[in-house]
């Protein structure tokens, strides 16, 4: 008798029946229809308090619990894949172990069917014959049955169409009344025995898949704790760095409670300008240097101005008390003569004289303040020069007054700068006045003129007033802009001056774009510097 063993067929499996659909639709609607009730569809009806909770938890929170939850499903995920994995390489080996034993181990028990006494086998295995005809018969190990049952397949569960070509999965029917877990299963593969060309029956041959399970098992215990172990790690470790990370913004924060109590002097601390703390403190700092300065510009501009009125005040008082003085005078009776009268009356007019020209000095002085647009049109220094130079020899013939190169080695000519005529020649007028008014009778006056060109090009022209007097304290140098300032206040107002002459030409030079400053005149004496952007050359 000649025996076949092979696979046994499986035909298609046959699609749920209509009413399961049915039910399975009907669920899914209840379950839509509860939850369009609790209102969970309704877009944005429930997120709100989760964001605003979300958002009034602090940043380094939120940050720790995001790398927590990161950290948490990707170990879910690689344990999953990890899960997975064995698993299915495990019931591989048992797939393998089957597919190269079953058939021998099926001829076996096909050889075996005419023997009354059921077989034992010393193995894992679970063998069982249904035959066509005839009861079926088992070979096991009573252990074995015991630890694991038997696997669920016989001609009652699978027809002959149905039975799976390959290694398939079902449960363990307890037949020993022991204690076997609830889902222990069996890998099982079904042949069919053949004798002389004809099927005698399906040969069951199974393995229990406890073993996977514990193994499995013992791996899931494993990369739980794993998990739990390394989430805690990293949750610490998160915290920790975040911390560290979050310190500048601490500092930032203490930093800007500081400002806010008043002290504009403090800073940022400084971190790696590649990191955005770095940058955040930069710009901050930046910003607060700003606001310092603009501050240190406010106190200072109404310290100028505060200054600035008791100035004009002092300045104007003098001159009322006068004319108040005189005119009490004369009110009551004491000026009995005409030479008193005209004395009196001249003392007034010079003192009304020296306030007009005080008011008219800070008219010009709140013009400029304004911003007014000046002329732009070209004028020579040297015309100007020329002019202001003769009015100064017509007020003192004895003073020598000369128009000199700039350089040494140099030659006068035309100096065009682009400006208001004007303003220009009252820059002239007011350099040459200060020059002559602090100055003894007869001292020389030079006016220098010519170009300097700096590194880029760029033609500069400059025109110094130079005299020969006592000069002034180098410590004085930067202050003789300052509006009423003097060096030597009692000796200015008896020469008439009101302190304002080089503040409006300082106004005046910075309008036109150009800037003046003073130094020591070789062999004693004050000269005033201006310099001004030349025109372009034709």
């Amino acid at each position: 008798m000649s025996t076949e063993i092979r696979p046994a067929g499986m035909g298609p499996v046959p699609p749920p029946p209509p009413e399961s659909r049915d039910r399975t639709q009907d669920l899914d609607e209840a379950e839509l229809e509860d939850t369009e009730r609790a209102g969970l569809s309704d877009e944005g009806r429930h997120v709100g308090p989760i964001l605003s909770a979300w958002a009034r938890t602090p940043l380094r929170v939120r940050l720790v619990g995001i790398v927590t939850l990161v950290l948490l499903a990707s170990l879910a995920i690689a344990a999953a894949v990890t899960n997975t994995l064995v698993s299915r390489t495990l019931e591989a080996q048992i797939d393998s172990q089957l597919e190269s034993t079953a058939e021998q181990l099926a001829n076996q028990a096909l050889a075996s069917l005419s023997t009354e006494q059921e077989q034992t086998l010393p193995s894992d295995y679970y063998i069982v014959l249904f035959p066509y005809s005839g009861r079926s018969r088992g070979w096991y190990q009573a252990e074995n049955v015991e630890l694991h049952g038997v696997p669920k397949v016989g001609p009652y569960t699978f027809a002959n169409s149905d039975i799976p070509p390959g290694p398939f999965t079902t449960a363990a029917v307890n037949i020993s009344g022991s204690d076997i877990p609830s889902d222990a299963q069996w890998r099982v593969i079904a042949l069919t025995a053949s004798s002389g060309g004809e099927d005698q029956g399906i040969v069951f041959v199974g393995l229990p898949l406890d073993s996977v399970r514990d193994t499995v098992g013992q791996i899931q215990k494993l990369l739980a704790i794993s998990a739990l172990v390394i989430t805690t790690l990293g949750a610490a470790v998160g915290y920790l760095a975040v911390r560290q990370s979050f310190r500048p913004l601490g500092e930032i924060e203490r930093t800007a409670a500081a400002i806010a109590e008043g002290d504009l002097s403090r800073r940022v601390p400084q971190a790696p300008s590649s990191t955005e703390v770095g940058s955040l403190a930069r710009s901050l700092n930046s910003m607060l240097s700003q606001i310092e300065q603009a501050f240190d510009a406010r106190e200072a501009s109404e310290a100028r101005m505060r200054r600035f009125i008791a100035d004009a005040s002092h300045e104007l008082r003098t001159p009322l008390a006068t004319v108040r003085g005189y005119g009490e005078l004369y009110r009551m009776g004491a000026l009995t003569t005409p030479e008193a009268l005209s004395d009196t009356m001249r003392r007034i007019e010079d003192s009304a004289t020296r306030m007009g020209s005080l008011v008219e000095d800070l008219l010009r002085l709140a013009r400029l303040d304004e911003g007014r647009p000046l002329d732009n049109v070209p004028v020579d220094l040297a015309v100007v020069a020329s002019d202001a130079m003769s009015d100064l020899h017509a007020l003192d013939p004895s003073r020598q007054v000369r128009l000199v190169p700039l350089q040494p080695d140099g030659q006068t000519g035309a100096c065009v700068v682009v400006g208001d005529e004007g303003r220009l020649r009252q820059v002239l007028a007011n350099l040459v006045g200060n020059a002559a008014r602090h100055t003894p009778r007869g001292t020389p006056v030079e006016v220098a003129l010519g170009f300097d060109t700096d590194d880029d090009g760029e033609r500069t022209a400059v025109l110094e007033v130079r005299d020969h007097g006592p000069g002034i304290p180098s410590e004085h140098g930067e202050r003789v802009f300052e509006r009423f300032f003097r060096v030597d206040s009692s000796r200015n107002r008896d020469s008439g001056g009101s302190g304002l002459g080089l503040a409006i030409v300082a106004a005046i030079v910075e309008r036109l774009g150009g800037a003046a400053r003073v130094q020591e005149t070789p062999g004693g004496g004050l000269t005033v510097r201006i310099e001004l952007p030349a025109a372009a050359e034709a």
